[in-house]
C-alpha cells in the first residue's frame, strides 16, 4: 500500500511529508481523523457507486463534523462543543494587549 501511495503521489507531482514521531511533523492527528472518517462515513454508508458520490458525502461529512458533531477533547473543561463553536469562542475572547519592548 505504501509503495502504491508513493507512486501515486509521484505521478501527480506531490511531495509526501515526512517527519519524526511526537513533534509537529507527526501525522497522528491526520491518521486519527482519517480513521473517524472511514468508520463514520465510508464503511457505514458504502458501498459507493462512484467517486462523485464519495466526494459529495465527504463534503457533507466535513460540514457535519465541524458544525454539528460535538467533541469533548477540544476544550479545557471537558464540555462538549463543535469545532466551529470552539473556534468562534476562541476568536471572541478578549485579547491581552501585546507587550511593546524597546531595544537599546
Amino acid at each position: 500500500m505504501s509503495i502504491a501511495c508513493s507512486e501515486r503521489l509521484a505521478d501527480n507531482d506531490i511531495v509526501a511529508s515526512v517527519g519524526s514521531k511526537g513533534d509537529s511533523y507527526d501525522n497522528a492527528l491526520v491518521e486519527s481523523f482519517n480513521g473517524l472518517y472511514k468508520w463514520e462515513l465510508i464503511y457505514k454508508h458504502g458501498p459507493w457507486r462512484g467517486l462523485d458520490d464519495v466526494e459529495f458525502a465527504t463534503m457533507t461529512y466535513v460540514d457535519w463534523f465541524n458544525h454539528r458533531r460535538v467533541h469533548s477533547a477540544i476544550t479545557n473543561d471537558a464540555s462538549y462543543t463543535t469545532p466551529a463553536e470552539h473556534e468562534t469562542n476562541f476568536y471572541n475572547q478578549p485579547q491581552a494587549p501585546k507587550q511593546v519592548t524597546q531595544s537599546h
